[in-house]
């Protein structure tokens, strides 16, 4: 980690002492740890620090429970984004089930380098060529459909470093934050760039986070009764990006309340936190670095790491952090475990 971020870790930490001097925290933590998966240290004491605020009725900061909301996103918040996204993972499998439908797809492009294992043509694609393999993997069908085919591949697909299911590789100390948060009145949310009826298909089983609660991106849906079966046909067109500032729009198109607590580890997620820390009272806001090879990966510019086009933590976003007061978890130093299995 560099000199940098230690000092605003250091910087945290000093502020921090001094709130657990004066509201006891310390106390209560010996007693009974509800964030068993993290060091001690600034992240941790912060997220005591703000739900202490935000539920003793005789802080100035307290919050009616109808009004506690949290957000996270999900890739590489919640869960594993490399070395791509589940959903782009899924995506790709699609055009290879599909490709006996399509012999014109050996010489079209995006389809050609997906059907070779072209990795580095992959590499390249551009947004345009995502939009392409979305488009033909992604509808065409109901949403029943759809969530079918999802859970079928989830199922059996496997992420290719751990060769274990997309599913397991939860990010541990965040399911104990999203659950402590819970235990204390807020509801959570999971506002992902990703799209919403895929996330919708595991997010209760995996993250406690019912199907209503999802806010995500999503393609146009129409209403068909042709068969005297009523159903919702997924359109290959988009209908909404919750990405970047599309997330603080989803979050009030969606949810229709500004959170409290705002979860993220990239760019893209940086207009939700920054939405989350301009309303009134407590606010926590905090981004995940990806700083752990060993057990994880290590990525992004911040702390002179690789830099990625997946998930990636600039130093502009760092100095945005710092700005802002938001706090950076450090895999490697804030967490004793990623996974709820030992990699």
């Amino acid at each position: 980690m560099s000199g940098f971020v230690l000092r605003v870790r250091k910087s945290l930490s000093a502020t921090l002492i001094l709130v657990i001097a004066v509201f006891g925290l310390a106390g209560a933590h010996a007693q009974s740890d509800p964030l068993p998966s993290w060091n001690d240290g600034p992240a941790k004491l912060a997220i005591f620090a703000f739900v202490k605020d935000t539920t003793d009725k005789s802080s100035s900061k307290y919050i009616e429970p109808a009004d506690r909301i949290a957000t996270f996103d999900q890739d590489g918040t919640l869960w594993t984004e490399h070395p791509i996204y589940a959903q782009a993972a899924f995506a790709l499998a699609r055009v290879g089930e599909m490709a006996p439908q399509h012999p014109e797809w050996k010489q079209k492009e995006p389809f050609k380098s997906v059907l070779a294992r072209d990795n580095a043509a992959m590499a390249k694609f551009s947004e345009a060529d995502w939009l392409q393999i979305v488009a033909v993997t992604h509808a065409g069908m109901s949403t029943e459909a759809f969530q079918k085919i999802v859970k079928d591949w989830l199922a059996t697909a496997k992420a290719p470093r751990f060769d274990r299911p997309y599913t397991d590789l939860i990010y541990q100390p965040m399911l104990e934050v999203m659950k402590y948060l819970r235990t204390n009145g807020f509801r959570t949310y999971i506002v992902t760039g990703g799209g919403q009826e895929f996330v919708r298909v595991y997010s209760e089983k995996v993250y406690g986070v019912p199907p209503e609660q999802v806010v995500g991106s999503s393609i146009a849906t129409t209403y068909d009764n042709k068969s005297g079966k009523p159903v919702l046909m997924r359109e290959p067109k988009v209908f909404f990006i919750d990405d970047g500032p599309g997330k603080a729009v989803g979050i009030n198109l969606f949810i229709g309340k500004r959170p409290q607590a705002a979860f993220g580890n990239s760019g893209g997620d940086a207009q939700m936190l920054e939405w989350t820390q301009a309303g009134d009272g407590a606010r926590l806001m905090m981004l995940v670095l990806h700083d752990d090879a060993k057990r994880e990966y290590a990525y992004g510019p911040a702390s002179g790491l690789p830099d990625t086009h997946v998930g990636t933590f600039s130093d502009a976003l760092l100095l945005e952090a710092t700005k802002n007061s938001w706090v950076v978890i450090s895999m490697k130093n804030d967490w004793k475990r990623v996974f709820s299995f030992d990699p």
